[in-house]
């Protein structure tokens, strides 16, 4: 029991310092590559005194749901900010990001509807299908084909139940970058599909809200897709805008539902308006300086070049991906062949990196 409770995956690495862009472990001053501060804004000083200045006004919490006076006049101004950045009628933020996409697949579908899911989709996706007690249906990761042979067959289905067929919902769901194999959705196809066999699509953005596209806006500025094709947009605001809490943007008629049916915005106290505010300037210097993500973008390409150098690993992701999955093509039995292969990595890959 000892020795599973001392392995290194429970043993918790604790920081006495900010998180930034370096990061020192066990006296040593290390590249951090395990978050997700893919903008750098981490830390930024107009940030924290935003922050600190409604945290004064404020105090820290709401302590309240935001249909029960927990909804504060930042609260509004961020939403506002976001729907017009998105180019959508309107915004709604929630508390934690984990729970925007949890909440907000449930709060449409319900039990009876069908939805049509990529296969290597986020936790917190899962876990919106299971509360929706829909009818799912998998495809193969960024496989059209797959997918349309699923549509066809409930279309086919459809046609010999016409009547419940009537009443039965249909939504696909996707992220824009993957989480789990950080790779990129392809939009146009599944926008070609949507139309075709009448679907609506949800998109999470966790990954490519503040990393795709030229001003960040995600993947359907990457594929230049008019955003009004999509029903749905949900992104965490805990990566790119280096706050808390989530968003999702669409028409005012999709967005106002889960003001009453969303669970984690109804049921959850309020995002507290220190970390409103820190998004709400984030969100800010994203719009004054598009060129971040042009080096962000560039930085991605780098880091895909130097891991695809080297022959003792798989790569998977792709290039702009900030995301990238690393797969050993062979097994180690002990520590120190480990140790060397570490070692090589760092010796192989850091010449592409201009710190």
């Amino acid at each position: 029991m000892n020795k599973c409770l001392n392995a290194p995956i429970l043993v918790l690495s604790s920081l006495f310092h900010k998180a930034g862009k370096f990061i020192e472990v066990d006296g040593h001053s290390c590249l951090n590559m395990a978050t997700h501060n893919y903008l750098g804004l981490q830390g930024n000083d107009d940030i924290e005194a935003s922050a600190i200045k409604t945290l004064k006004k404020y105090g820290v919490g709401s302590c309240g749901p935001r249909g029960f006076y927990g909804t504060v006049d930042v609260h509004l101004d961020l939403e506002e900010k976001l729907a017009k950045f998105m180019k959508m009628e309107e915004a709604i933020v929630y508390s934690y990001g984990f729970s925007t996409i949890a909440s907000a697949i449930p709060a449409y579908a319900k039990r009876g509807d069908i939805l049509f899911v990529d296969c290597k989709v986020n936790f917190a996706i899962q876990k919106g299908l299971d509360a929706s007690r829909s009818r799912i249906h998998y495809f193969k990761h960024n496989d059209m084909d797959d997918l349309e042979i699923l549509l066809k067959q409930q279309a086919e289905l459809d046609r010999k139940n016409p009547s419940k067929a009537q009443i039965t919902r249909r939504f696909l769901i996707v992220e824009g970058i993957y989480m789990n194999s950080g790779k990129i959705c392809p939009l146009p196809q599944l926008i070609q599909l949507k139309k075709k066999y009448k679907l609506r699509i949800f998109i999470d953005e966790n990954i490519s809200f503040g990393t795709l596209g030229k001003h960040g806006r995600g993947v359907s500025e990457y594929f230049n897709i008019p955003v009004d094709e999509i029903d749905l947009i949900v992104s965490s605001m805990e990566w790119a805008l280096a706050t808390i809490g989530g968003f999702c943007v669409g028409s005012s008629f999709i967005v106002e539902h889960q003001r009453l049916s969303g669970l984690g915005y109804c049921f959850s106290a309020s995002l507290p308006p220190l970390l409103v505010s820190a998004g709400t300037t984030a969100l800010s210097l994203m719009e004054k300086d598009p060129s971040m993500f042009e080096t962000l973008q560039t930085q991605c390409r780098y880091v895909q070049k130097a891991f695809s150098s080297l022959d003792e690993f798989h790569l998977e992701g792709d290039e702009v991906s900030p995301v990238k999955h690393l797969y050993l093509k062979n097994h180690y039995n002990n520590s120190e062949e480990e140790l060397i292969l570490l070692n090589k990595i760092v010796d192989n890959v850091s010449i592409f990196f201009i710190l």
